[in-house]
């Protein structure tokens, strides 16, 4: 008997990350300002049937276009000599961060260009920064005079437009990120001086902003962000998760993180983010998300970004891929220009990221975890499932085999989730060339033969090539 060597997770595990399983909410219908009854929500479906998302870190930072959109803290909190030899080489003395605001003109900023090419990528959601770490707004706050995109620089509510542009595709939901501190904030620097036992922070600013941003612009994405020094109390996180799951605009459908405090990340939220560029490879108890960057080094634009910086279309895929075989959103970031334009590079990235989706998404969208995520027979075989159907009694189930590296060398594919269990194929197919492939057992799983090379290049299926293999009934489901 041959060990199947596949990574196995109970299919009950992936129920609930869909929130499929979760705890019901609370008796009366609303939420207590508790983690054990926040957490009980379920997620709304939307979320974990979309999959795919852009991220968009636009701001001041895009002025100087310089490392990283941390520019300002290196440059005057840290003192980073890079940074400082920087300004002292391109601008005269005593210039400061705010005078950057004037230059942020998005002069070239079309919201209905930016939507299109986020649906022509295939995503389902877009986040957009509306306050980073250096406390400037994408739209005309009224905690913020004189600090907003209204007030300096563009002179538009960015928010407001991009918000417009993105529902107008009929395909594309939005969302917004917020920072929750801010470096210089006089009122932060101050409540943080008295250790955080006093809140005039968050009482004059985060709740009053964030319940400001909620009730104009109705994101159903909301991505927190700076909350690493202060605990969940300071931030009076429980109290305003119950405020937007009880009482805010879009109760029912937004879906939140879990950056809220010291002690939250990977702990609390709708969906997990854990950190920067996460990718466990194996199936989470909860939702999580991948939130990554095309450019590696920076989620903000930079000009001194050089071509090996950026990910490449297959490794981009790749990520989308193992994402979500794991069960786990990706949330892919660009980084405009000061103009208001992305440059070629995201956009091609993002492009055929879209024409790559447009054969696969059945592999991608709307799916669960299967029984088995990675095939350690080939390392390079990630499975995801559907509930498929036969024409006449609904009996069959359908399990993509997403495989990643082409097999030059035997024009054939290895897959060892289904040793032992032949009887149970009905058929296989490849998404994007619909003739049935040629498919024999082996010791170890089963061998299944690609089209031939000229057959796939003539079709363009580049990337990554995903076998449709149709189950009978039999197999079992895992609960």
């Amino acid at each position: 008997m041959h060990l199947v060597r596949t990574v196995s997770v109970c299919l009950a595990v992936a129920l609930v990350s869909a929130g499929v399983l979760a705890s019901a909410p609370a008796a009366d219908g609303r939420y207590e300002p508790t983690w054990e009854s926040l957490d009980s929500r379920p997620l709304p479906k939307w979320y974990d049937d979309a999959k795919v998302g852009i991220f968009i870190h636009w701001g001041v930072y895009a002025v100087p276009s310089y490392g990283s959109e941390w520019f300002w803290i290196n440059w005057q909190g840290s003192k980073t000599e890079e940074y400082v030899q920087f300004m002292r080489n391109n601008y005269k003395p005593g210039f400061t961060y705010q005078d950057f605001a004037s230059d942020f003109t998005a002069e070239l900023f079309n919201a209905t260009e930016w939507a299109d090419l986020f649906a022509r990528s295939g995503a389902r959601y877009v986040v957009l920064t509306s306050k980073h770490h250096e406390g400037y707004t994408l739209w005309p706050s009224t905690h913020t005079f004189g600090w907003n995109a209204v007030d300096v620089g563009p002179h538009r509510d960015i928010v407001g437009e991009l918000a417009g542009a993105v529902r107008a595709t009929g395909q594309l939901t939005f969302g917004v990120y917020y920072s929750l501190f801010e470096w210089f904030n006089r009122l932060y620097t101050a409540d943080k001086l008295h250790a955080f036992m006093r809140r005039d922070y968050v009482d004059g600013k985060v709740w009053p902003e964030l319940q400001e941003l909620i009730n104009t612009y109705r994101p159903e994405v909301l991505w927190s962000d700076g909350d690493w020094e202060a605990p969940d109390g300071y931030w009076r996180a429980k109290e305003f998760f119950a405020w937007l799951y009880n009482d805010s605009p879009v109760r029912d459908t937004i879906v939140t993180n879990d950056r809220w405090g010291m002690g939250t990340l990977c702990l609390h939220g709708d969906f997990h983010t854990c950190s920067d560029r996460y990718n466990p490879g194996v199936l989470q108890k909860h939702k999580w998300e991948n939130a990554m960057t095309i450019d590696r080094k920076s989620w903000g634009h930079r000009l001194n970004a050089r071509l090996e910086d950026f990910v490449t279309t297959d490794e981009l895929i790749g990520e989308i891929a193992t994402t979500v075989s794991c069960g786990g959103n990706i949330l892919i970031n660009v980084g405009p220009t000061k103009a208001g334009t992305i440059e070629p590079i995201f956009a091609e990235r993002l492009v055929e990221m879209g024409r790559w989706l447009k054969v696969n998404g059945d592999a991608i969208y709307k799916t669960q975890p299967w029984q088995y995520q990675n095939d350690t027979l080939t390392g390079s075989v990630w499975y995801t499932s559907a509930k498929g159907s036969s024409v006449r009694d609904n009996n069959f189930r359908t399990v993509f085999a997403i495989v990643l590296d082409y097999p030059y060398k035997t024009n054939s594919v290895r897959l060892g989730a289904f040793s032992n269990q032949v009887t149970k194929i009905v058929q296989i197919t490849m998404l994007g060339f619909n003739t049935a492939l040629k498919w024999k057992p082996t010791d170890d799983g089963i061998l299944v033969e690609f089209p031939q090379k000229n057959e796939i290049d003539r079709l363009k299926l580049h990337h990554a090539w995903t076998l449709k293999i149709t189950l009978s009934s039999r197999w079992p489901l895992r609960a």
